[in-house]
């Protein structure tokens, strides 16, 4: 089945889906995204990412094209349309097309682009295994509380993560204090089995899987530390994972070459990945 894309009011088939050249998202990265993990045919924490879009929106001093109600009506018709079962669905909003310059036009209208990507979430075979991450310098701007299309530095942290044999990045301060991984929240679980993982600032993006995360892991009565958190306590945890809508809790086992724990995914993240997974099915 042809899939199925949503560009500007009208659903297309994704080959014929396009916007202009001369959008500002495509010139200038002027514009923001959202990622919803989908389960069992089912938006996962749309109020959290609805509110996260909002919240970049208004942070940039962007309208929106649709109303969050609509947003999400939309993305429950894409789903439907590209018969998705597991996956995500990805949405794209800028501040819309005109003649290049820099400052925008007040009453531009905004462009509004969404499309699924079909993903084994759940049986997903590097849950089981857990992965490797590499810690690259964090060279992104100050604002990473917003979720920007602006994503360069993320692309070349990536790279250089596959370069050194990862499968992801940790991105690090020239402090040596992890701010973030690449497209993911960063934890780690002590020996004394608290978990830790910044807190909300400019400069990490607010988790929404991380979010969620956090809600289940005080309902089980553990202690989380929101603080940084260095290369070297993290090599020295039990436990480390990342929360992304794109990949659920991802165990980590290995920094740099070195095992984290006994190199092997830990009963912690094990456990919380469990408990996310059923929450996103009720």
């Amino acid at each position: 089945m042809a899939r199925i894309a949503y560009v500007n009011g009208s659903f297309v088939p994704l080959d014929e889906a396009k916007v202009s050249i001369l959008d500002r998202g495509f010139l200038f990265a002027d514009g923001i995204y959202e990622v919803t993990a989908v389960l069992d045919g089912k938006l996962i924490d749309t109020p959290r990412h609805m509110a996260r879009l909002e919240r970049s929106a208004r942070e940039i001093g962007m309208r929106l094209a649709e109303t969050p109600d609509r947003i999400e009506a939309i993305e429950q018709e894409l789903i439907a349309r590209n018969d998705l079962t597991e996956g995500v669905v990805y949405l794209q909003a800028t501040r819309g097309m005109e003649d290049r310059d820099f400052l925008p036009s007040p009453d531009l209208a905004p462009t509004l682009v969404m499309f699924t990507q079909a993903k084994a979430l759940v049986d997903s075979p590097v849950a089981r295994t857990g992965i490797a991450v590499a810690t690259v310098p964090d060279i992104r701007w100050g604002r990473r509380d917003i979720k920007s299309v602006m994503l360069l530095a993320q692309v070349l942290a990536k790279q250089e993560a596959q370069r050194k044999g990862a499968a992801d990045a940790w991105l690090v301060t020239e402090d040596g204090l992890v701010t973030e991984g690449a497209s993911s929240t960063a934890w780690i679980v002590t020996q004394d089995g608290t978990l830790v993982t910044r807190s909300k600032s400019h400069i990490t993006l607010p988790g929404c899987t991380g979010d969620a995360l956090a809600d289940l892991i005080a309902e089980m009565g553990l202690t989380i530390d929101f603080r940084p958190f260095s290369v070297e306590e993290a090599l020295a945890a039990k436990e480390a994972f990342n929360s992304a809508a794109g990949s659920l809790i991802l165990p980590i086992v290995s920094i740099d070459g070195h095992p984290v724990g006994t190199g092997t995914p830990g009963p912690v993240t094990t456990r919380l990945r469990d408990l996310y997974i059923e929450h996103a099915r009720r």
